[in-house]
């Protein structure tokens, strides 16, 4: 039974689990973006982001912390240096998952785990750009007031027209 069990042991040892997220951190902390299972993506959040939290205090402690989870020095570097530094303002939530759909060979959902910071794709698009549903509906009636402006306009030429028409011909 599993009664009162707080956190996916995602059908494994502890030991098997333990070097798993770490090699999953590693990973994350060096590519910045990982596919894997929606899971391992949950757990792999709740182990990653308390040591994203770890790094923004750059002391001997913290870092002797970090390493006993990572126990790999280049991860180290980076997360301390580049990583730290984008997320030094942050308040939390380091990570997004993304939902991608299913395995086609045993259905498992897919997802991918990223660093917020680190999202080419997001950091380009300014959020004003960013087209949805209601910028469409919103855009014609911005367009029907510019039409409505310009056809009163075009109604007064022809009646000043007329009167001069109209006094060329009693000439």
């Amino acid at each position: 039974m599993r009664h009162g069990k707080k956190f996916n042991h995602l059908g494994r040892t502890a030991d098997h689990r333990r070097a798993m997220l770490a090699n999953m951190a590693i990973s994350l902390i060096m590519h910045k973006r990982i596919t894997t299972t929606l899971a391992k993506a949950k757990a792999l959040k709740k182990y990653v982001e308390p040591l994203i939290t770890r790094s923004k205090d750059d002391s001997t402690n913290s870092r002797r912390v970090v390493f006993s989870y990572l126990q790999n020095k280049e991860a180290l570097k980076e997360l301390f240096g580049p990583v730290a530094q984008k997320v030094g303002d942050r308040p939390g939530g380091y990570t997004r998952i993304i939902k991608l759909g299913s395995r086609q060979g045993d259905a498992a959902d897919i997802a991918f785990i990223e660093l917020v910071d680190f999202d080419e794709n997001m950091l380009k698009t300014p959020k004003a750009e960013k087209k949805t549903r209601r910028s469409r509906k919103a855009a014609p009636k911005a367009e029907a007031p510019a039409a409505e402006a310009a056809a009163p306009a075009v109604e007064e030429a022809p009646a000043a027209e007329a009167p001069a028409a109209e006094e060329a011909k009693a000439e």
